[in-house]
């Protein structure tokens, strides 16, 4: 079997637009989290969300090419960028190479609203525009990096809820490591608008701190009261470890476990043996032993049981010694369908730069994730040659990916 590595990383987040932002925000354990009052305004019981401005593509892309992109592809396409940039992957390459792309993607809803809203009022399906069915389309993204980058291997939206990202990697893995491709674009794309999170905010999910935005996402803490809601996109170039060699790229780590499980039980709410056997099934793909790992970013998004139930299956797990845990999401909030990627990114920049990012916030622990080792603050000058990272959503899907230093 090819081993599988990572060759580029790109990322346009909440904590940073770039990968260097980024970095600097998650040692310096910076919040990308604050309050929207056009949330407020439609009734929304939280306006609380991650801050994030869409990119100007004029100039970048053709007008033909900008129409058809929804929000999350637009964060996408910038964030893949970066990728191809970081991999040394040109244009010439790309056309004359197979390269796939598998990108997480689980909704597509300002579009399909705002077509609504003029197929409503003007009683004309031709006035929605050329590019409403592309932006609509749960693959928008998949679709229509595909034709920009002009990609000819595989073309697949993974819809996976807030395990999409993760899954998208992980069948990469998969796609690569049994030869049926050399090199894949992956990655996790989220819309942030109000238009995509009404439904959600019904649902009492979200955190009501709306006085202190920046202290809202408290995972595992005792006092947490729910999740924000946040996006971006972040891409990988997955690769393998032979064609990586050839052509002289830099190879930033290696992907050596991927673990998947259903919970096979309530729709919106986690149990622990779900979890619990995709960890399992993650460390023994990367034939370890769980003592190895010296590093986990868990999926924890502040909810009440979730967090909870993942503290139970991480325990289980890997018993009373845990290595250092930390939730990025205290600072990213939810990035929902591109989680997933993006903390594979956010783990793989502590492990270049030898830190535990904090799970800010923390205060007080529960009964469960007291028995846990949760990096409070930053933990500086710390090696990390293995991290696992968690992701689990709505359905009971689960992901794990483990990932190794390149030495």
């Amino acid at each position: 079997m090819n081993r599988v590595v990572i060759t580029g990383m790109g990322i346009y987040s909440t904590i940073g637009k770039n990968i260097e932002e980024v970095n600097n925000s998650l040692y310096a354990g910076k919040s990308g989290i604050g309050f929207e009052q056009i949330r407020k305004d439609f009734g929304f019981r939280s306006a609380l969300t991650g801050i994030l401005e869409q990119p100007s593509l004029k100039g970048q892309l053709k007008r033909r090419q900008r129409v058809g992109l929804a929000e999350e592809g637009e964060y996408a396409y910038v964030a893949t960028v970066e990728a191809l940039k970081q991999a040394e992957i040109d244009e010439d390459f790309l056309d004359n190479n197979e390269i796939g792309i598998l990108y997480g993607n689980d909704s597509s809803a300002r579009s399909v609203v705002e077509s609504y809203d003029v197929l409503k009022e003007k009683k004309d399906t031709a006035l929605l525009g050329s590019g409403a069915i592309f932006q609509s389309m749960n693959s928008t993204i998949t679709m229509n990096l595909s034709t920009i980058f002009r990609l000819k291997g595989i073309n697949l939206t993974i819809s996976a809820a807030c395990a999409s990202g993760s899954h998208s990697i992980g069948m990469g893995y998969y796609l690569i490591r049994s030869g049926l491709q050399n090199m894949i674009v992956c990655g996790g794309g989220q819309e942030i608008n109000y238009h995509s999170m009404g439904s959600f905010d019904g649902l009492g999910a979200f955190s009501v701190r709306e006085n202190e935005p920046q202290k809202a996402s408290r995972p595992f803490d005792r006092d947490r009261d729910g999740l924000v809601p946040s996006g971006g996109a972040a891409t990988v170039i997955l690769e393998s470890y032979e064609s990586a060699k050839k052509r002289g790229a830099n190879i930033i780590a290696e992907v050596i476990g991927y673990g998947f499980s259903s919970n096979g039980d309530h729709i919106s709410v986690p149990n622990v043996e779900g979890p619990a056997r995709s960890l399992e099934m993650a460390i023994k793909d990367a034939n370890l032993q769980a003592s190895q790992i010296d590093y986990i970013n868990a999926h924890a998004t502040a909810t009440p049981v979730g967090d909870l139930n993942e503290a139970q299956a991480i325990s289980k797990v890997f018993g009373a010694k845990t290595p250092y845990v930390s939730s990025t999401k205290s600072m990213t909030g939810h990035e929902m369908w591109m989680g997933g990627a993006s903390e594979i990114i956010y783990s793989v920049l502590m492990m270049q730069n030898s830190y535990v990012a904090p799970n800010i916030n923390f205060e007080n622990p529960d009964e469960h994730s007291a028995k846990l080792n949760i990096a409070v603050e930053t933990i500086k000058n710390h090696n990390i040659d293995i991290f696992l990272s968690n992701s689990f959503g709505f359905g009971g899907t689960n992901s794990s990916l483990i990932v190794k230093k390149i030495k």
